[in-house]
């Protein structure tokens, strides 16, 4: 398989599929630029290896063919003032107006083909619409980890028509090294931080780290199915009544693997679910009734700081408490600073899913831990064991 390191991209025009599904604000301006800046390694690296580069992207959901608020045109000055050098526009990504512009592209150049989910078929995973793509490229790089969950024409179905000439650019590279290093070859002791709101939405990824970890961390709203199930009071947390009897078998499942879970001892709670609520702090398996707990307790934060700073890997997926509201932040920012004091001390730490990614750029923390992915829903599928359609097109 071509490493991205040692490919030789002279003279070559290559097609990169980037994800630069990016939030635009009312004027149809960027407003977070995060994947922008993520792939401008990729880009400069083809550009000093002598090639072109072709850049392929969806942005947003469009209903039914082109739509100008999903235009990537209006991306194209973003891309082009973070990677240094004008980006020319294709208002389209295949037939006559993409050809053309990808003729008239010159080596050290960089072209960005309209949206692909202008469409149906890039989501239907069409082998025509993919083939007309290929045609674009000599070369074939997914660098939109991201999407690639998903067998989508441009993700997955593309790579086909490009016999050796594939690889993966530095986005996925780095994130599928990461949590390979988590899941795949760890150093021991191994911690997985599983928070949320949800059981039910991480039990698959529960079940499939728990034999490669010697110590897992509960917290989040989750903490309290597994707290009714141990027959504590609750009051009116947050709860799934009908995970109760699997909450249980997963306390049997680590006990039996000898993995040492780590459930709160006790939580912040508030009278109602809201920033000015009334709070106080009590045990967590005797909430009075109409109370709710929202964030951790702090015999638990120094508890979990505790076990933290003694792993050698951690993987935090998800928050300890309602961390966007003030009164109900301390658990997950202190969780957040004990991964940041075992990161310096020498531990990897990689930090993925939607809310924990949030909390660490709320609390500028992002560069003090190994790794911060950038795939929600491919983290966790992949997190889950399961084979990802970009990541074995490019293997295979």
């Amino acid at each position: 398989m071509l490493s991205i390191e040692t490919a030789d991209f002279s003279g070559k025009k290559v097609l990169i599929r980037v994800d630069f599904n990016v939030p635009l604000d009312a004027n149809l301006h960027v407003s977070d630029d995060t994947r922008i800046r993520a792939a401008i390694p990729t880009i400069q690296k083809v550009l000093a290896g002598g090639g072109a580069v072709i850049l392929m992207s969806h942005l947003g959901r469009p209903k039914s063919g082109p739509e100008d608020k999903f235009s990537l045109k209006h991306i194209c000055g973003k891309v082009s003032e973070l990677v240094g050098k004008p980006v020319a526009f294709a208002a389209d990504c295949i037939g006559p107006v993409a050809e053309t512009a990808v003729g008239q592209l010159k080596m050290g150049e960089i072209l960005l083909l309209e949206n692909l989910r202008f469409y149906k078929e890039e989501e239907a995973g069409d082998v025509a619409f993919a083939q007309k793509l290929a045609a674009l490229g000599d070369m074939y790089m997914n660098d939109a980890f991201g999407t690639a969950h998903r067998a989508h024409a441009s993700t997955a179905v593309i790579a086909q028509f490009f016999s050796v000439q594939k690889l993966f650019g530095y986005v996925m590279q780095g994130e599928i090294d990461a949590i390979d290093r988590v899941l795949q070859h760890p150093v021991h002791p191994v911690l997985a931080i599983m928070g949320g709101a949800k059981v039910s939405s991480k039990i698959s990824i529960i079940e499939n780290v728990l034999p490669k970890v010697n110590h897992l961390i509960i917290g989040g709203g989750m903490t309290f199915t597994f707290i009714k199930a141990m027959g504590g009071q609750i009051g009116s947390s947050l709860v799934e009544d009908e995970q109760l009897n699997l909450a249980l078998e997963l306390l049997e499942k680590a006990k039996a693997m000898g993995v040492q879970i780590h459930l709160p001892v006790d939580a912040v709670i508030a009278d109602k679910f809201a920033a000015d609520a009334n709070t106080q702090t009590t045990d967590v398996n005797v909430i009075p009734a109409g109370w709710m707990g929202l964030d951790i307790g702090p015999k638990t934060i120094a508890q979990f700081s505790e076990v933290i700073r003694s792993c050698k890997t951690i993987l935090w997926n998800g928050p300890m408490g309602v961390f966007e509201m003030p009164a109900f932040e301390k658990g997950t920012r202190e969780v957040a600073m004990a991964i940041v004091a075992a990161t310096e001390a020498g531990s990897f730490s990689l930090v993925g899913g939607g809310d924990s990614v949030a909390a660490v750029n709320q609390f500028g923390i992002a560069e003090r831990v190994s790794y911060v992915s950038t795939g929600g829903g491919a983290l966790l599928e992949y997190m889950e064991g399961i084979e990802l359609p970009g990541v074995a097109a490019i293997r295979g």
